[in-house]
C-alpha cells in the first residue's frame, strides 16, 4: 500500500484550483479577465416618483489608495483598486488590480517578469506556483481598460496571515505596504 505524500496532494489540489480559476476566467472574457461591474447609480439623483421617500444612502465609499498613492498608481502604472486577499484557506494569496491605461499596465502582465510577494516583517518572499499542464497562476494576456487582473502566490505553510503588510514586486513595479485581507 502506498501513501500519498503531502507534496503530491498539494500539487493535485493546486492543479485543480488552477483549472477552476482558468475556467472561470475563460468564461468571463475568453482571456481570463473579469469584467467590471456596471457603475452604481448617482447618489442623490432626483427620483421620478415624488411620493416614495428615498432610503438613506451612505455616501462613504472606502478607498484604500486615496490621495497621493491612488494618483501615483494611476499615473505611473495605469492601475487602481489594488488588493491582496487570502484564498483557499490561506494556501494561496491573490493580488488583483484594475487596469485604467493598458499601455502603462503592460509590464504587470509581462511573461518574462517574475512576480513575488514579500513580507519584510517575516523575511519571506512568496512566488507564483507553476503547474505542469497549466503554467504559472497569473494572467499574461494583453491588458484591457476597465478589466480586473490577478496574480496568485503560493502561501504554503500559511506564513503570511490576514492583516500582514506585504509588498508586491513584478519587475520594475513595486506596490508597497498592502494589507492582506
Amino acid at each position: 500500500m502506498t501513501m500519498n505524500r503531502p507534496g503530491r496532494r498539494t500539487a493535485r489540489y493546486l492543479a485543480g484550483l488552477a483549472f477552476v480559476l482558468v475556467s472561470v476566467g475563460a468564461l468571463a472574457d475568453g482571456q481570463g479577465a473579469l469584467p467590471m461591474a456596471p457603475p452604481v447609480a448617482t447618489l442623490g439623483a432626483p427620483s421620478n416618483s415624488a411620493k416614495v421617500s428615498p432610503e438613506p444612502v451612505s455616501r462613504f465609499q472606502p478607498d484604500r489608495f486615496a490621495g497621493k498613492a491612488g494618483r501615483y498608481y494611476a499615473a505611473a502604472w495605469g492601475i487602481d483598486s489594488l488588493s491582496v486577499k487570502l484564498m483557499e484557506s490561506g494556501e494561496l494569496i491573490r493580488f488583483t488590480y484594475r487596469v485604467l491605461d493598458p499601455s502603462l499596465a503592460k509590464a504587470l502582465n509581462d511573461k518574462r517578469l517574475t512576480p513575488s510577494l514579500v513580507d519584510e516583517m517575516r523575511g519571506i518572499s512568496l512566488v507564483v506556483p507553476e503547474m505542469e499542464n497549466i503554467g504559472m497562476l497569473r494572467q499574461t494576456a494583453l491588458p484591457k481598460a476597465n478589466r480586473i487582473y490577478w496574480v496568485a502566490f503560493s502561501n504554503k505553510g500559511r506564513l503570511v496571515k490576514r492583516g500582514d503588510w506585504v509588498n508586491v514586486v513584478i519587475g520594475p513595479f513595486h506596490a508597497n505596504n498592502l494589507v492582506v485581507d
